[in-house]
Order: structure tokens, then sequence, then C-alpha cells
């Protein structure tokens, strides 16, 4: 069975303690931790008694997002990326998920394709690359990344699938996940909607709240028996208390649910009782 994960920056601005556990109160098999300025998601030691305590296995880390945490292991991203999958080794994880580099990061965006297969081989894991968004100006793309936005399009063996992303850059997602073939073994659950011209927002919608064919590609990968895994990367920052963020979470976890073919239900229970508290 195809497993269903929920990425712990689905809950923010919640911490990652609260993802775990909106995680289990959701139904969903496991978390994918983003790694940012918060101590914990960088401490195995932490994430292991997170895992335990909510009975969370830990199915991915997402290595940092540069603009959003500059600082966190220093500023070499070779380092960052070896540091991501060193954390996934410790924490049980198969994955790591990765944003290619921008165009001025130098040496690692010219040899980011090299540096993803050395550190898969160090350490025994996949590093996925996910794909983006171009970058407007004036109506002008300005080729932020380097080597692209598109993993497809790379000398890389795994690849994560973004329906938001795809949404942005106006890049059909069953056609991506069809050129990506055996190389997708990662999708961020998500939907969106294509952007106005010059329009850069990502919106991480619920699936099915947008115009991806999300449940087009959950369906064909259910039927292809895929050995990947999804993971919900949606936002809740707006929800306008815990009861209203965990209804989210469980009509995503639902969604891919249905589509993967899968009947077990995402339990709602509790509501009256710690979910209520605003």
């Amino acid at each position: 069975m195809i497993k269903v994960g929920l990425s712990t920056i689905s809950v923010f601005p919640k911490g990652v303690e609260d993802g775990f556990r909106l995680s289990r109160d959701a139904g969903y098999d496991g978390v994918e931790v983003m790694v940012t300025t918060d101590q914990r998601t960088r401490s195995p030691e932490r994430l292991l008694e997170l895992a335990d305590q909510y009975e969370q296995p830990i199915m991915a880390i997402h290595a940092p997002v540069v603009l959003l945490t500059t600082f966190v292991w220093g500023r070499d991203p070779f380092v960052k990326l070896d540091r991501s999958a060193e954390l996934a080794v410790a924490v049980g994880a198969p994955t790591v998920v990765v944003h290619p580099p921008f165009r001025w990061q130098g040496k690692y965006a010219r040899t980011f394709e090299d540096a993803v297969r050395q550190t898969e081989r160090k350490h025994g894991v996949e590093v996925a690359v996910e794909n983006m968004f171009p970058w407007a100006a004036g109506g002008i793309d300005r080729q932020a990344y380097l080597p692209g936005i598109d993993p497809s399009e790379m000398d890389v063996e795994h690849a994560t699938l973004d329906f938001s992303h795809c949404a942005l850059a106006k890049r059909d997602s069953m056609q991506l996940a069809l050129d990506l073939g055996d190389r997708l073994r990662h999708l961020h659950l998500t939907d969106g909607v294509a952007a106005e011209e010059g329009r850069v927002f990502d919106e991480h919608l619920i699936p099915g709240h947008g115009n991806e064919p999300v449940a087009d590609v959950l369906q064909m990968l259910a039927a292809q028996q895929w050995t990947g895994q999804v993971i919900a990367e949606i936002k809740t920052r707006y929800a306008r208390n815990e009861t209203q963020r965990l209804r989210l979470l469980v009509e995503t976890l639902e969604f891919a649910r249905e589509h993967l073919g899968q009947r077990e239900p995402a339990a709602l229970e509790g509501e009256s009782s710690s979910t209520d508290r605003a």
C-alpha cells in the first residue's frame, strides 16, 4: 500500500511537534520533516523521541530551503545537503527532498547533479530533486535555477513532483509524472491554479481545490503499484483554530486514500477533546 505522510510544514506556524501530533490525529502513515531554524528539526534524538511518542515514523527529510534557512548548518550548500542525508539516515528515513540550486550558488549549481549522486552513494538514501517554478520580472523568466526547474531534464535518479509548483510553472503535472517514469519517487500532495503572467504565488491548496489533475496522477500511480511516497504539503496557516486545521489535514488524507484506492477511513475523532482548543 502506498504510504501517505504529512509534511510538518503543513501545520505552520505551529511547530514540528504539532506536525507529529496532528499527523497522528488525522490518521497519516508518518511525517516528512522540513528542516527549519527550529533546532528540533535538526536533532535526530529529538525527532526520534517525537516519532516514538506520536507513533509517526519519519518518511523523509526535506533539506533546508535556502531563502528561509540561510544560516542553518552554515552557508555551504554542499554541507546542507550532506547534513540532510546524515539526518535522514539517523532517523531511518529513506528519502531526502531537495530543491534545485539558485544560479547564484556558483559551484553547487554547476555541479548539483554530481553532488546529488555522490550524496546518495555516500549515505545510501534517495535524494529526490523537486520540480520548481520560474521567477519572472516584467514578464521575463529570470532563469533563477541551475540546472533548471524540471528534474525530468536533469541527470538525477530520483525526483519529487509538487503539484503546486507545476501549476505555477504551467507544467502539465501528469506529463511530468510520465516524463519522470521510474525516477518519480516522491509526491507532494497539494494543488494549485495556473499563475497569471508575472505572478509568483505558491498556493499549496488542498487537493481538489485547484485545477491540477491530482486525482488522475494518484490513480495512475496506484494502478502501477508505485512504491514511492505521497506526502501532503498544504497550507493551513489561515485555519481559525486547531479543529479547522485538523479538518483540512483529514480532507487531504481522505482525498489521497480515495484516489489511491485505499478504503481506510481517516479518523476525525476527539473533536470534543484537545483539538477544540483554539
